[in-house]
């Protein structure tokens, strides 16, 4: 895979490549300021090299890069809300998954189970300002925008 562009921004990788309108579209959503002037500060990967990236292949580049990470996948370009999949590692202290409390008695050991070792979560363009700023800037925890999502969407609060 290629390197990706070094930058403290948040990148969104387009993978899709199969609607140019669509993609148009959709950086007009992402990058034009709300209501209130609020922006997601993305560094967009606009290279075929990402062609049909896979969710494993997103998840280990956020893993790398130990940030949020936005891909504009076919699901985000031919959805009407243009749903985006943001995926973030989570710090391997941690001890809690997306679905679940955290345990003091969980057996970090146990290979049996299964551990989230990232989260995945659909947010609408729209609303990618509010979940690139806050968790970005560790104002609010991941669990806020799970909690927040309708059928693993976030449409905002």
């Amino acid at each position: 895979m290629k390197n990706l562009p070094d930058t403290d921004d948040t990148l969104l990788i387009r993978t899709d490549y199969s609607d140019q309108a669509a993609w148009q579209a959709l950086l007009t959503a992402v990058t034009t300021p709300n209501k209130n002037g609020f922006l997601a500060n993305v560094h967009v990967v606009d290279d075929v090299a990402y062609s049909d990236l896979t969710t494993e292949q997103a998840v280990s580049v956020a893993r790398a890069r130990g940030d949020l990470l936005i891909v504009a996948d076919t699901a985000a370009l031919t959805g009407p809300e243009m749903p985006l999949l943001a995926v973030l590692p989570f710090d391997e202290d941690d001890d809690y998954d997306e679905d679940d409390e955290y345990d003091e008695d969980e057996d970090e050991d146990d290979d049996d189970e299964t551990k989230h070792e990232h989260g995945e979560l659909r947010v609408i363009a729209t609303e990618l300002w509010s979940i690139e700023n806050n968790i970005s800037l560790a104002n609010m925890d991941w669990e806020d925008f799970v909690n927040a999502a309708d059928e693993g969407v976030f449409r905002g609060f």
